[in-house]
């Protein structure tokens, strides 16, 4: 595993927690919640890709 891959999730998730802050405090909770949302998302993609390289390697490395 990438240490990369940790610094990534941990600035999607500083990013999203700034934003979600800002947002609350002006009184936009639905933009706040949309943004959680996107952040959410986008460390899904992040994982998934991952996890597919992951499972590439298994299958070349057993001959699947």
């Amino acid at each position: 595993m990438d240490i990369d891959l940790i610094f990534k999730i941990a600035a999607v998730g500083i990013l999203v927690s700034v934003l979600n802050i800002l947002l609350s405090r002006s009184g936009r909770d639905e933009q706040a919640l949309m943004v959680t949302i996107a952040g959410l998302v986008c460390v899904l993609v992040i994982i998934v890709q991952e996890i597919s390289e992951l499972f590439a390697l298994i299958k070349e490395l057993f001959g699947l």
